[in-house]
């Protein structure tokens, strides 16, 4: 739309007081937000907030946008949206600034409890128990994440799960979840952001799975200081999606184009296109132009120094507020006496609101500082340096107006540094390990579910195996769970690469699609990035998704979204979000440098916040499926790629057994030496401890089961008071998952007491795998590697 167009007026539409009364309310929330925006700057560059960035220049356009956010709909955003979520009735203004300011009171900064910088918004979605709220009834956000355009994954997830509630035929489990598939996904992003490949992955996945993914792409002509010229082909978004474009009898997506300050341009065409959005589930992109940028890009800098004057001046001209102040006088709709008291009463509205964040923000830091330095004053020592020294360090905390918890510890720790022998010196160090404890609640919780849904608390189940229980192939018995499970619980989903028609390359859903359905079992693109990301939606709305990533190998294309989203999304929420994603995925031992993947130090080290499973067998691997659906927590499970073929007993209660996590198991006991690792190397180990045992050599074999947890009651270590001796043996390369289990033990665990012997890691070679068996054999771990390293620490 190349100008502004004008409202029209139908007979069953507001009257004209009410439109009206309508259109200076928005007026009123936009300048709400630009104040904010001021204002937030001025907290930055004054050190009472630690840096800042803003959505000015963007608030007509989510004014617009905001409008036709439902109740059941869900965002997926970034960090300029705070006048959609004002406008929305998401966020005020107070809570705006308590996450400027850091606040760690999640009644005070309910997004985030201070753990994001400010303006990446959510909305609870668990109860202080883990179950679901009525995401149906409730307009949702999902925790926003500042990794550009890693908002694109996510974002056709939670519109993929649309898809998954209108097709599932037990709509009755689902009533608080979704109203029939009816929900739009709102994700917004920046114009620069667009050239990350996250971007055109998840378009192409839109347009293919024809979900109802509404995408708002903010165009300022810049990212940062780079004009968009440089960034995308033909210097426009639309433009270059063009081939997308949604036609008659072909999927693909719906491309708008409109003027970021034509107010009722974006309303027209954001009602009419967002309505056939939710009805068709055809995607649509609306590419939002000439948005302006009233204070450059953030805190950190100036866009004067990039930016010509005449591109700075057109910047004020068509200022959205502006225009639309411009437009409202022009038809008749406020006057200008009117609209400055609505500006004048936002100034004072934003600026009491700023008040009240600071001060629920500090005053309980002041009182902390004041008991500290009552008790700092306090410190009784003979040396009159010593005792001046401490007396300047009490007023100094006492008289700080903006302290932090920070400078009241370590003025804490310096008295007690000073005078270390004064009598007062114990009640300062209690009050040390108060704080710390408080602080531990308020910085360092919530990484993983800490109540009933936590996975550590979901009770062991051994399995039932009859005496005459058939032996079937691994594969066949994680083919009888997936039959079962489907069956069992309708919010079971699982999708990757080759799942659906053929049963995954190694057979685990084979005739399962035909037997449950295309819309609960289904394949995928080559696209790792946004099966993740379809995953991550999923999982937040409720939903169980199994989510494969074919090999091992090929997780680095997932790993930014598992790393950056999943697992930080219970942290960063402070226990408000779950995403209990599941991620099947095989690997180990074979042949070639793409298909020998076993990059564990990468995973367990990227993943903090998912739970790391490495079963040795595929009935293992059931109990900890098992045991994740039980639980909210994500987790990735790692089956053996040789072990689909082993010969298994086939439990009889395959859908109750579980496997507790971080509880390793001793499948071979012996006396003189253990052996630590996991998953397929266990088979070269039991190889290798049969041989050494006709040696006189007898050798305990502990499989860890689970990296993240690892052995979280000290199974290893009793094992080692036993031995004195001890390797840690896996196929990583030096220095991945056999040092992480070392660190472990040693360290933490104190297993170096117990040593009569050097201890001792054996691991893969620092390059990949050559192609074939004899690669693989020089490459990684072998039997003849196992007893040369063993026969060695038995010779010290």
């Amino acid at each position: 739309m190349e100008s502004s167009s004008s409202l029209g007026y139908k007979n069953d539409m507001l009257s004209f007081d009410g439109f009206r009364n309508a259109v200076i309310e928005d007026y009123r929330i936009a300048m709400i937000s630009r104040e904010v925006s001021l204002l937030g700057r001025r907290e930055v560059l004054t050190g009472k907030a630690k840096f800042g960035i803003f959505g000015d220049g963007k608030e007509i356009a989510q004014i617009a946008m905001a409008k036709f956010f439902q109740p059941g709909d869900f965002r997926s955003g970034y960090y300029r949206d705070q006048t959609f979520m004002f406008a929305t009735g998401l966020a005020s203004v107070e809570q705006y600034f308590a996450q400027l300011y850091a606040d760690p009171d999640v009644k005070n900064e309910p997004f985030s409890a201070g753990r994001q910088m400010n303006a990446h918004f959510s909305t609870r979605f668990v109860d202080e128990n883990g179950n679901w709220l009525d995401l149906a009834n409730r307009k949702n956000v999902s925790s926003d994440i500042a990794p550009t355009a890693g908002q694109m994954p996510r974002g056709l997830g939670l519109a993929f799960a649309s898809r998954c509630f209108r097709s599932n035929k037990n709509p009755e489990a689902f009533e608080q979840l979704s109203h029939h598939g009816n929900e739009i996904c709102f994700t917004t992003i920046g114009d620069a952001s667009t050239s990350e490949g996250h971007f055109w992955e998840t378009i192409n996945a839109a347009g293919v799975l024809q979900v109802p993914l509404a995408v708002f792409v903010w165009d300022d002509g810049y990212g940062i200081s780079v004009p968009k010229n440089f960034q995308t082909t033909k210097g426009s978004i639309s433009a270059a999606l063009k081939g997308f474009q949604k036609q008659a009898d072909t999927n693909g997506i719906h491309i708008y184009k409109v003027k970021a300050w034509d107010y009722a341009g974006m309303c027209e065409v954001f009602e009419e296109a967002l309505q056939k959005v939710r009805e068709t589930h055809q995607p649509a992109l609306f590419h939002v132009e000439e948005v302006t940028q009233p204070q450059g890009h953030s805190t950190s800098g100036s866009h004067e120094r990039y930016k010509s004057p005449e591109r700075l001046e057109w910047e004020k001209e068509w200022d959205c507020i502006k225009k639309m102040k411009e437009w409202m006088i022009e038809n008749g709709l406020a006057s200008i006496e009117e609209l400055t008291e609505v500006e004048a009463a936002a100034k004072e509205t934003v600026k009491e609101a700023r008040n009240r964040a600071w001060e629920k923000y500090v005053t309980p830091i002041k009182e902390q500082a004041e008991q500290a330095a009552t008790l700092i004053r306090q410190v009784m020592v003979n040396d009159i340096d010593k005792y001046n020294a401490i007396q300047q360090m009490a007023n100094e905390l006492a008289s700080n107006k903006e302290p932090l918890r920070r400078d009241i510890l370590r003025a804490i720790a310096v008295a007690i540094e000073t005078a270390p022998f004064s009598p007062s010196a114990e009640e300062l160090k209690a009050l040390r390990v108060q704080m710390l404890e408080e602080n531990t609640s308020l910085y360092n919780s919530h990484l993983y579910n800490e109540g009933a849904k936590s996975a550590l608390n979901v009770p062991e189940v051994k399995p039932l195996v009859a005496f005459d229980a058939p032996t079937v192939n691994g594969y066949e018995v994680l083919n009888k769970y997936f039959d079962a499970l489907f069956a069992a619980n309708p919010k079971v989903y699982a999708f990757g690469e080759d799942v659906g028609y053929i049963g995954d390359v190694n057979q685990g859903f084979a005739g399962l699609q035909e037997k449950h359905g295309k819309d609960r079992i289904l394949d995928t693109g080559i696209r790792e990035l946004t099966i993740v990301g379809q995953a991550i939606g999923m999982a937040l709305r409720g939903l169980r998704p199994i989510a494969e990533i074919q090999y091992l190998d090929y997780l680095l294309y997932g790993l930014q979204p598992l790393s950056d989203d999943v697992s930080t999304t219970h942290f960063r929420t402070k226990g408000q979000q779950s995403c209990p994603v599941i991620i099947r995925t095989r690997g180990h031992r074979l042949e070639g440098i793409w298909h020998s993947g076993s990059p564990m130090g990468v995973v367990i080290n990227a993943l903090r916040g998912m739970y790391v499973c490495v079963p040795r067998n595929m009935v293992q691997a059931v109990g900890m499926y098992n045991t994740m659906l039980q639980s909210n927590d994500p987790a990735i499970i790692v089956e053996c790629l040789n072990g689909y073929r082993l010969k298994e007993k086939l439990p009889d209660n395959l859908l109750e057994y579980t496997v507790p996590l971080g509880v390793p198991e001793i499948i071979r006991e012996g006396t003189d030496v253990t052996l630590v690792s996991y998953g397929s190397t266990l088979r070269i180990i039991q190889d290798a401890t049969d041989r050494l045992a006709a040696e006189g050599i007898d050798c305990e074999i502990v499989d860890v089961q689970t990296l993240l947890p690892f052995d979280l009651n000290h199974v290893i270590l009793q094992s080692l008071k036993k031995t004195s001796r001890i390797i840690f043996i896996d196929e990583d390369v030096p220095g991945g998952a056999a040092a992480y289990m070392f660190n472990k033990v040693m360290e933490e665990q104190g297993g170096y007491k117990w040593l009569d012997a050097s201890p001792r890691t054996l691991t893969a070679k620092a390059h990949r795998p050559g192609y074939g068996s004899d690669g693989d054999y020089f490459a990684k771990p072998n039997a003849e590697d196992v007893m040369d390293a063993v026969r060695s620490l038995m010779a010290e």
